[in-house]
């Protein structure tokens, strides 16, 4: 572990000033900052296990033990905290569309953890450009685009219509309070909004004794009694929320090609979104940290491939606590030790793991139909940051196809028990088609228009050919 240089005699920096990884404050302090980050990364990282059908508290457990793994594997130079990824949720739902159980989810997720690893030692050995040749900004927005955009009839048909009240109302307050609220408290809008909805929802209990369920009896939205009956300390169990739900504790993964084909584009996202975070940590501490590109995704891989092998979700660099970097200036890595142990004592508590569960249906339905379609326009904020243009036909029509086929979920059946759909097939049309039509492609439009390219380590502007400035133009 980092022995980590006491910045500024442990007091809080001034203005301006920047904390490094290999810096810290106090301790009291550091500890204080290790706790704005576990609420940071807290309402996400215990929301999609649940639409995972997995159970939270062992989530919660692996993403502090994931980001222990990371931070030693990037030698404490990328400050960051690994939370549960958003890009397979689809493919989870995919998978238990498909007939798939638990088991068959966490052993598609393996598989996605050691596709990042090998991604990661190609990148440390070869360098970033190749795989910026591979997957440009065009095709990697498309992905993450679809893959957010697909999961929009689990809202729609699932969440939703649980209690459709009780979502719109936690939907306007998680805009509310991301657009409105400034602050930290604007960071854990998702957080927020989960203790905002269930309160809602067991007003609504109060006022109307209740919903009907499919049964003809009248059941509680919210209920607790689960968490009474739970130890306070423990290892996570199976869980079986109030509506029937089976949320899976820990077990061995089991393995489907059909269904690891379904999660090949989450790992696409996650080289986009791991590739972004170093970036951003780049730009704000000033250092150079293109070397160790590499080793995050090495260091996302492991953590994901060890989650998936005990029988948790995936993991993924957490936007929500560059924001809290960005707002304290204190890029040390200690507080994500802090962050991280805080998160594995949670990870040992039943008790949370059955409060986390009772979050109503109605209430993820507000949640998540903010959540899924922030993944999709990622997707547009990776073109944007990227300046790509749709005024090239080799960006604009592949990628088309591709985002239909995955919003659409539409199949492709080659057999009775084969057939790729949805987001899968999507990414192979985005992928493939951009890059076997290119070549044939005008000459004019075969350099990508205003792209970032790297060559040799360095980021330098795409340049467009005269005809597609005058187009543009």
């Amino acid at each position: 572990m980092a022995i980590w240089k006491l910045y500024n005699e442990g007091k809080t920096p001034p203005p301006g000033a920047v904390v490094a990884p290999d810096e810290r404050l106090s301790w009291p302090r550091t500890v204080g900052l290790g706790g704005q980050h576990v609420v940071a990364m807290f309402g996400a990282t215990f929301v999609f296990p649940i639409i995972m059908g997995l159970n939270p508290q062992l989530a919660v457990m692996m993403s502090g033990i994931g980001t222990i793994i990371f931070l030693l594997i990037v030698k404490n130079k990328i400050p960051s905290y690994l939370g549960t990824s958003a890009a397979f949720v689809a493919a989870a739902a995919a998978i238990r569309a498909q007939g798939g159980d638990s088991a068959d989810v966490t052993g598609a997720f393996l598989i996605a953890g050691l596709l990042l690893i090998g991604i990661g030692l190609i990148v440390h050995f070869i360098g970033g450009h190749y795989l910026n040749k591979v997957l440009p900004p065009a095709v990697t927005g498309a992905v993450v685009m679809l893959i957010g955009f697909n999961l929009a009839p689990v809202v729609a048909g699932i969440y939703w219509p649980a209690d459709q009240w009780a979502a719109v109302l936690t939907m306007i307050f998680v805009i509310f309070a991301a657009v409105v609220v400034r602050g930290f408290l604007g960071r854990v809008a998702v957080l927020l909004g989960l203790i905002f909805g269930t309160v809602i929802s067991w007003i609504f209990d109060l006022i109307d004794g209740g919903q009907v369920n499919e049964a003809g009896e009248s059941v509680n939205r919210v209920d607790f009694s689960a968490v009474a009956d739970a130890a306070w300390f423990g290892l996570p169990q199976t869980i079986t929320q109030p509506d029937g739900t089976v949320l899976a504790g820990a077990h061995l993964p089991t393995f489907s090609a059909t269904f690891i084909l379904l999660v090949v584009p989450g790992v696409i996202a996650l080289v986009a979104e791991n590739a972004g975070h170093v970036k951003a940590v780049q730009e704000m501490t000033g250092s150079d940290l293109n070397p160790y590109m590499g080793r995050a995704f090495i260091g996302d891989g492991v953590a994901t491939t060890l989650a998936g092998f005990v029988g948790s979700s995936p993991t993924t660099t957490y936007a929500e606590n560059i924001g809290v970097m960005a707002a304290t200036r204190v890029y040390s890595t200690a507080a994500y030790y802090v962050a991280a142990l805080v998160a594995i004592l949670f990870g040992f508590s039943p008790k949370f793991g059955a409060a986390v569960a009772a979050v109503p249906d109605g209430v993820l339905g507000g949640i998540t139909v903010v959540l899924y379609g922030m993944i999709g326009l990622l997707g547009a904020k990776i073109w944007v940051d990227n300046n790509v243009s749709f005024a090239n036909p080799v960006n604009m029509v592949p990628l088309a196809a591709g985002l239909i086929i995955g919003v659409g979920d539409v199949s492709l059946e080659f057999t009775e028990s084969f057939s790729i759909t949805g987001i899968a097939l999507g990414t192979i049309v985005a992928i493939g088609f951009y890059h076997l039509f290119r070549p044939f492609a005008p000459k004019q439009w075969q350099d990508e228009f205003g792209i970032m390219k790297v060559n040799n380590g360095e980021v330098e502007e795409g340049e467009a050919p005269e005809e597609l400035q005058e187009h543009q133009r």
